[in-house]
């Protein structure tokens, strides 16, 4: 795995702590991806135990299968584009149902090597829904195109440790100063 969007390389694998995590809370995940192109789903196989929580996921690297896959609205990405958080929310939402799975993680964005629809390179929204709601971020990344699509798996995958984390924290009484901790911490099982 590369680096994140501040050029570090995460301690332990991103992907093992929200599969180990979504594995001891009996809940699963779908992805949907768009610049990633498998990329992400990918760095979730490769963990043992992912059977038990991986559904499946969408490459929707083309517009249109955006609708007729992940049922993106069709008015949303001809007024905004298919790189917009709205519609990375509405990936995320898409995958989630689509697939039957608790957690939807998307990515959408550009990553070069030319800007696309007005958008500049490196320009990346990814998201999560969840049972708790959903929660998009928007990355600025800068570099080549490879260390765009690997930053923004990292990242889609700490925003989902993140989220289940505060989930968690929702859950067990006395633990929100935990949930307001480092999201990496949570997604590695340590530093």
């Amino acid at each position: 795995m590369g680096t994140d969007a501040n050029g570090r390389r995460p301690v332990g694998s991103p992907a093992a702590g929200v599969v180990h995590r979504l594995a001891q809370r009996h809940e699963t995940l779908a992805t949907v991806e768009s610049l990633t192109g498998g990329l992400l789903s990918a760095s979730i196989v490769e963990i043992a135990g992912v059977s038990g929580v991986y559904r499946g996921g969408l490459i929707v690297y083309a517009t249109e299968l955006k609708t007729w896959l992940a049922g993106v609205p069709e008015d949303l990405l001809a007024d905004r584009g298919p790189v917009d958080p709205d519609v990375a929310l509405a990936l995320a939402e898409g995958g989630r149902r689509r697939c039957g799975a608790d957690w939807g993680l998307a990515t959408t964005g550009v990553a070069g090597p030319q800007p696309q629809g007005g958008k500049p390179v490196g320009l990346v929204y990814v998201a999560v829904a969840g049972p708790g709601g959903a929660e998009v971020t928007r990355l600025d990344l800068d570099g080549g195109r490879d260390h765009i699509r690997s930053a923004t798996v990292i990242e889609a995958l700490r925003l989902l440790a993140q989220r289940i984390h505060a989930a968690d924290a929702a859950t067990v009484p006395g633990t929100q100063a935990a949930a307001d901790g480092d999201p990496a911490t949570a997604a590695t099982g340590g530093r």
